[in-house]
């Protein structure tokens, strides 16, 4: 069957064609059309497979209905995890998700977003790195509305939705204490991001609350994007020589990193080692014993940023800046 245009769907609802645009592109009420013949209208389009031209609907409403979502890393199993929920959550509202990793590099953050700029999206969530700072304030000087997670920018005055990382790592590392753990050993990314820091942090802070002195020899800061070979052989020298009986692993990838490390120097987690790794993974579930862990509310880290997003959108007038910080949690394994 020959999918109806436009005008056919006009004839056959007998309404003019500038009706029929209005429904298809959601100015029915605005321009106070019953509900009678919007309900006429939308029958004979859900029946005739009408599927109108994305491109030339974006030209004629200004609107693409097309989010543009930038991450880290779509290989992590974190970024891989939210972006599937904003894409649900957006697709179920009418919006539609592109996204693209930066892996960290500035250049590639700024060329992703001058990309996303050309296929006129309507709005940007944006996982950032430090340097693109003025190309997200001309983003926002457009009048584009962006949502920044699970990092932000303090000199960007916009939305933010992230976890408590502080809160999450200085309850792991109590937690290690609790147990009667003394040399607590961190595995982090030499990374200049607030989410990381504040991980070494609350690291350090649980230490010095429980009176045990802050040991450098103890953190390891791995290069990001260095090869895991590399980070494997750090984490085992680590092990190998200093008297550590528990690791806070600060990326769910340098725990899986660290669980390797451990298999090749035969050194097994148990009584007297203990692991807690950042953000959770199903290798974590299948572990023997299974590995504890840091669970991130991806669910709620979804949820608010499609609802301050769409918010946004429909408000004729800009939002003030809100920024959302929703706990994590430790769940704790064998």
């Amino acid at each position: 069957m020959k999918s109806l245009s436009i005008k056919d769907i006009a004839v056959k609802a007998n309404v003019s064609i500038t009706t029929v645009s209005f429904i298809i592109n959601g100015k029915a009420k605005e321009k106070s059309i019953s509900e009678a013949v919007i309900e006429k209208v939308e029958k004979i389009i859900a029946e005739s497979g009408y599927k109108p031209n994305q491109i030339a609907r974006s030209l004629r409403t200004g609107n693409s209905n097309i989010i543009g979502l930038i991450i880290e890393d779509i290989s992590n199993s974190f970024f891989s995890r939210i972006a599937r929920l904003i894409e649900d959550k957006a697709y179920k509202r009418g919006y539609k998700i592109i996204y693209s990793s930066t892996e960290n590099s500035v250049d590639k953050a700024k060329e992703l977003i001058n990309m996303f700029k050309s296929r006129k999206v309507d709005a940007y969530i944006i996982s950032p790195i430090k340097g693109i700072e003025e190309d997200i304030q001309m983003l926002m000087n457009d009048g584009n509305p962006v949502i920044l997670f699970d990092r932000n920018l303090p000199d960007i005055s916009t939305s933010y939705v992230g976890a408590d990382h502080f809160n999450a790592s200085y309850q792991s590392i109590k937690n290690f204490i609790d147990q009667g753990k003394k040399n607590i050993a961190l595995v982090t990314i030499d990374i200049n991001v607030a989410q990381i820091t504040e991980r070494l942090e609350g690291y350090k802070k649980a230490l010095e609350d429980s009176g045990i002195e802050y040991n450098e020899d103890l953190v390891l800061k791995i290069h990001f994007n260095q090869e895991e070979n590399e980070t494997i052989a750090q984490i085992q020298k680590l092990l190998q020589h200093k008297a550590v009986d528990a690791v806070l692993f600060a990326t769910n990838y340098l725990a899986i990193s660290g669980l390797k490390a451990l298999k090749q120097i035969d050194k097994k987690i148990g009584d007297d080692f203990a692991v807690i790794a950042y953000d959770d993974h199903e290798a974590f579930e299948l572990h023997t014993p299974r590995i504890s862990a840091i669970q991130q509310p991806l669910e709620e880290i979804a949820e608010t940023i499609i609802k301050m997003i769409l918010n946004q959108l429909s408000s004729k007038a800009k939002l003030p800046a809100e920024e959302v910080i929703i706990p994590a949690r430790l769940v704790l394994r064998d």
